[in-house]
């Protein structure tokens, strides 16, 4: 192979991100470190399938009572009324019968905790007749205590009529009794209120290791108390949200942006179910709970209206907000990338949308902009204002907004229209903000040719119509290869972002086959990377035994989590970019091409902050490759550095994607040597290498 001397296009720094959808049990009960389900008691079971869907409160999901053999059984009943919050307006009443009673959560999977480990509890609770002078928190499995704390139970001042007036005797009511007299003493204003929900906070210790356990509350005595919004999260929790191993797993790759928050759920299975940015931020309490579209069933092919999916009660607290989103992006050190609804359901499963004659598509239009005051806004700006309440008085330096996701035109949903709508009044007021619009969610179709044209028409007019446009591709691995240079005769005018790819197996099962072709791919859109400017594998997370798709790049459960070889290789990408495009051909020819070079497919790469040049190779084929870098374009008094190689192996995989066994493959690292301007290696069967080499 020739690597040429011109240093060609510039590659975006931002080329290599993450897409983060909250499928699989990614957020709660994946990177949101919230360890209690069904935590302010708002669960609903989701029932049906597109057209014909529904979904039944269940606020006792998740919970039960515990309690001695033999015992009086306690009550517990999930009420409305007075609620911490209206956004939620479910809470737990529940009456202990005898000492010792109280009521536990099953957890995701169960709890897990590490001796040593200290993890934060809160809820809400109003003692309504309890005497008791504690509550006791617990972590239980099979009788045995793993950690308690007591927490010393508040008694409000009770509610009594009339008590800060003056009543004249002769109306009837007497004197006032003592208990009102020592009541009004009491409260130095004068005035008795009611019962007020007193949050609580306390910190469990592990005593030691267990998996599958309960958290628990239990009574001294007797006694009727209300809880709500019941939280445990691990103290090492990051920035008290992240959960650590998945945060460092996200950090460990260097994404360069975040899309977010989606994916379908942008859209939801109605509106109603739509993700509303506006209600995921500010306190977690007031944020409204409501089941995440991957509850239901999307098989428009099922008739029976009852028929649901295992994971039917799967929801969305919001605890992971655009707050929350944008502060990860900060951590990561990586650029936001928000996508809004456009006013209508999730077209795959329904034809519900606003029209965009009607006053209220001007409220999403608005939501845009409300977002990019949140976002960038200064603290005496509305929307600045909550973002500096809520802890970071800083913009967060959001230039990126995606209109829409996966829409596409159709005699119903006028698409070109909205986002133009969009457009607009994004850039009359933001002209800074880099636009991205949506392609549909196939590639080689009319509806992807239709929104194409409409782009790069628009943008010979106004060249910042659209920074870029979305594309999404779940194919098989020979696509993959047979595209690799797809993106070699793609229009300049309009960059792509391949906002959501991946190949896919006939099992779909994460391996090494699907890796390589990954890897093939990427050597192309890194070689165009003066047209692609984002690209990002999805999804991102999947929690064992709560799947609603694969492959996906990091499995987990609640002990450990899982680096697939898909991982590393947008790893490698990412941490491995280079700033400029190099050209290489092998035998005259580029090595990127539909059939790659007796299965080779490689790109390279400069990097002028460290001076490197990266090569990149993925040996497709069942054969050994010899492989030789020639560096043609050094000047004769530059000197190579030895180099160092990192290569990824195939091995034989677990099929089953558990945690017992986990996957096997992850990047070796050795060093090389380089004889002058020429490095010669031998690289096996189905592997992908990355050589890099100082310039001296």
């Amino acid at each position: 192979m020739r690597i040429g001397k011109e240093k060609g296009v510039p590659i975006s720094p931002e080329l290599i991100g993450l897409f983060f959808e909250d499928i699989n049990f990614a957020a709660d009960g994946g990177l949101y470190a919230e360890m209690i389900e069904n935590r302010s008691f708002e669960a609903r079971e989701a029932y049906g399938n597109p057209g014909r869907f529904y979904a039944v409160d269940d606020p006792g999901y998740a919970w039960k009572s515990v309690q001695q053999s033999g015992e009086e059984a306690p009550f517990m009943q999930y009420v409305t009324g007075t609620p911490v919050s209206e956004a939620n307006p479910h809470y737990l009443r529940f009456t202990a019968k005898a000492a010792g009673q109280g009521f536990a959560n099953k957890a995701y999977d169960g709890i897990r905790l590490e001796k040593d480990h200290t993890y934060r509890v809160s809820f809400y609770a109003r003692c309504v007749a309890y005497e008791g002078d504690t509550f006791q928190i617990k972590v239980i499995k099979d009788g045995q205590v793993f950690a308690e704390v007591a927490v010393n139970a508040v008694k409000p001042v009770p509610y009594v009529p009339f008590c800060d007036l003056k009543i004249p005797m002769e109306i009837g009511y007497g004197t006032l009794n003592p208990e009102i007299q020592h009541i009004r003493e009491m409260d130095q204003s004068g005035k008795c209120r009611r019962s007020e929900w007193i949050k609580y906070e306390v910190v469990l210790a592990a005593q030691d290791d267990v998996r599958g356990a309960q958290f628990a509350i239990t009574f001294d005595v007797p006694g009727i108390v209300e809880f709500d919004l019941i939280s445990m999260i691990p103290e090492d929790a990051v920035a008290g949200i992240f959960r650590k191993d998945l945060f460092e797993a996200l950090q460990a790759i260097k994404p360069g942006f975040v899309r977010f928050p989606g994916g379908c759920i942008v859209e939801g299975i109605s509106l109603d179910n739509r993700y509303y940015w506006k209600n995921t931020v500010g306190d977690v309490k007031d944020r409204r709970y409501i089941p995440n579209l991957w509850a239901f069933d999307d098989d428009w092919s099922k008739n029976d209206p009852m028929t649901k999916r295992p994971d039917a009660h799967y929801g969305q607290s919001f605890g992971l907000g655009f707050y929350e989103y944008f502060l990860l992006c900060e951590l990561l050190d990586a650029k936001p990338l928000p996508v809004l609804n456009i006013g209508t359901a999730c077209q795959f499963r329904s034809t519900e949308m606003v029209d965009s004659d009607n006053p209220k598509f001007e409220e999403y239009v608005q939501d845009a902009l409300d977002l990019i005051e949140f976002a960038n806004g200064p603290v005496d700006s509305t929307w600045g204002a909550l973002r500096a309440r809520m802890g970071h008085p800083e913009s967060f330096h959001m230039d990126f907004l995606s209109v829409g996701n996966e829409q596409w035109e159709t005699q119903y949903l006028d698409m070109k229209h909205r986002y133009e709508r969009f457009a607009q009044a994004i850039h009359a007021k933001y002209p800074e903000i880099r636009l991205l619009g949506t392609a549909g969610p196939f590639m080689e179709c009319s509806i992807t040719e239709d929104a194409w044209k409409f782009y790069r028409e628009k943008a010979k007019e106004n060249p910042d119509f659209s920074y870029a446009v979305d594309e999404h591709y779940y194919v098989s691995p020979q696509w993959l290869y047979d595209h690799v240079a797809m993106y070699d005769e793609y229009p300049r005018n309009v960059a792509v972002f391949a906002g959501e790819y991946a190949a896919h197996t006939e099992d779909r099962a994460n391996s090494m086959e699907s890796a390589l072709a990954e890897a093939a791919l990427l050597t192309g859109i890194e070689k165009n990377a003066d047209v692609v400017k984002l690209a990002s594998y999805a999804p991102l997370f999947n929690r064992i035994g709560h799947s609603q798709w694969k492959p996906d790049m990091i499995w987990f459960d609640n002990l450990n989590s899982v680096r697939t070889v898909s991982y590393y290789v947008q790893q490698l990408y990412a941490q491995n970019k280079g700033t400029n495009v190099l050209p290489l051909t092998m035998n005259k020819k580029s090595v990127t091409g539909a059939e790659g070079q007796n299965g080779l497919f490689a790109s390279a790469v400069y990097d002028k902050d460290k001076n490197e040049l990266i090569v990149k190779v993925a040996n497709t084929s069942n054969t050994a490759q010899s492989i030789s870098l020639n560096f043609a374009g050094l000047k004769k008094q530059d000197v190579l550095s030895n180099g160092r190689c990192i290569k990824l192996r195939s091995l034989d995989l677990d099929k089953d994607n558990t945690l017992e066994q986990p996957f096997a493959i992850t990047p070796q690292e050795t060093a090389v040597s380089v004889e002058g301007h020429v490095f010669t290696t031998e690289q096996e069967p189905n592997t992908f290498a990355v050589y890099k080499f100082t310039k001296k």
